[in-house]
């Protein structure tokens, strides 16, 4: 039986609806049904006020928690923000302060986020990267930036925005599944010990 990897979206965005959330549940789909896994996206907005009313994890709310072991127990992990005074949402960062600090390692991550024009497209680079580069993940080459003229009605309007979301997939799919393959992960294993040469 071929393994379903779990792939599970985060959208930092405060609001609802959002832009940000329709692309992250968008490439979130994406990436399941290439990989025969199943797709969540979390959204942050409904957990706001649970996530700060408190500063330990210990004192947040079930839904939170549950938010939390959902994106730590996931194979790959889709994130996206609305770029804010030039970064990730507080809320995005409130949600990601609460992970484990080792629970993401070599754990994919893809990079998306979404932002008033192209002048944010940056974000992806120069701010989202290195926070997933403190968690040792394995974020993606390709991340997937889009601005307002890329949607309509919070709906993908752009054919070029598709393009770029299935190109992202496609490029970086042999190494998600060499990555999330339990024969794969074995094999690197028994490479890796020291008594395998």
């Amino acid at each position: 039986m071929a393994y379903a990897p779990s792939v599970v979206g985060v959208s930092g965005s405060p609001t609802r609806p959002s832009r940000t959330t329709v692309l992250v549940d968008e490439v979130t789909r994406t990436f399941a049904d290439a990989t025969g896994g199943t797709a969540r996206t979390i959204e942050l907005a409904p957990l706001l006020s649970d996530l700060g009313a408190a500063p330990f994890r210990s004192q947040l709310s079930p839904q939170v928690v549950e938010a939390l072991e959902a994106v730590e127990s996931a194979d790959i992990v889709i994130v996206g923000s609305p770029a804010y005074r030039a970064t990730y949402t507080g809320l995005f960062k409130l949600f990601f302060d609460q992970i484990g600090q080792y629970a993401l390692i070599d754990k994919p991550i893809v990079l998306t986020a979404t932002g008033g024009s192209d002048r944010h497209a940056l974000l992806v680079e120069h701010q989202m990267r290195p926070l997933f580069g403190f968690f040792q993940s394995l974020t993606l080459p390709l991340g997937i930036y889009a601005s307002e003229g890329d949607f309509a009605d919070y709906a993908i309007s752009s054919d070029d925005l598709r393009l770029r979301i299935d190109t992202a997939v496609q490029r970086t799919l042999p190494l998600v599944r060499a990555h999330i393959d339990p024969e794969s992960r074995y094999a690197t294993a028994e490479f890796a010990r020291p008594d395998a040469f």
